[in-house]
């Protein structure tokens, strides 16, 4: 049974101190009772202390019920009875009821990763140059497009972009750049283009300096050429190869 001032409708309000993570295997349901901040953040690997996460090391087959599962249904679907590795694996492949607050956050988090995704990888075939993160927002809302704040955002952004090609123009549109970065900014320039770009060659050059291509996708141009100048003072020279 719950802990005592615990309620398993709790879970449903924004408030609530405790949720149920539910896990079907052939039809068999496994559920346990967990804090619902520690149980996300557990989820998404900012804690490991899997103890303080729990309500009860109970595994239940219904916790509004109270029922526990059965150690032989563990012992076949878990291959052990130990109630910790039991719960973990639960807590981490199966179904966690988020609060309101959780959803709304992380759907938030998620669609700005999204964005951002969008803006470095796409251009507007019209002017060559990203959309503002507020457009692209906006297109998002126009087409109602639903975010799921546990995948990927880029592994999202596939098919929301085929969404929003209904309503803007989107292009992936690869450029290829040349960089010269003189001698006395050689070393950090190229450690900060490494880190930025696919590189095609680059050759140290008789007198210190050093010359890179690479290419990148061309919504990351300007900052791409922003950390360059950073990274050299302003020194180095940038050419678009056509």
């Amino acid at each position: 049974m719950l802990p005592s001032g615990l309620r398993i409708e709790d879970r449903y309000m924004p408030e609530a101190k405790v949720t149920v993570v539910k896990l079907v295997i052939e039809g068999n349901r496994f559920e346990i009772l967990v804090k619902p901040d520690l149980a996300l953040d557990y989820r998404l690997g900012k804690r490991n202390d899997l103890a303080n996460v729990l309500i009860s090391d109970e595994i239940y087959s219904d916790a509004n019920k109270g029922s526990r599962a059965s150690s032989d249904k563990l012992s076949k679907y878990f291959k052990t009875n130990d109630l910790g590795e039991v719960a973990q694996q639960i807590l981490m492949n199966g179904e966690l009821n988020l609060t309101t607050e959780q959803r709304r956050k992380m759907v938030e988090e998620k669609k700005k990763q999204i964005i951002d995704f969008i803006s470095k990888s796409f251009v507007d075939p019209r002017t060559h140059l990203p959309h503002p993160p507020l457009r692209i927002q906006s297109a998002m809302e126009d087409v109602r497009i639903s975010i799921d704040p546990f995948k990927k955002a880029d592994e999202q952004a596939k098919f929301i972009i085929d969404a929003l090609r209904k309503v803007l123009p989107l292009k992936s549109e690869i450029l290829k750049l040349t960089v010269t970065i003189p001698a006395n900014h050689s070393s950090q320039g190229y450690s900060a283009l490494k880190s930025i770009g696919n590189f095609k060659s680059d050759e140290w050059l008789a007198d210190g300096s050093v010359r890179v291509t690479f290419e990148v996708n061309a919504g990351m141009k300007g900052r791409i050429i922003e950390k360059i100048g950073s990274a050299t003072r302003g020194t180095a020279q940038i050419k678009e190869d056509l």
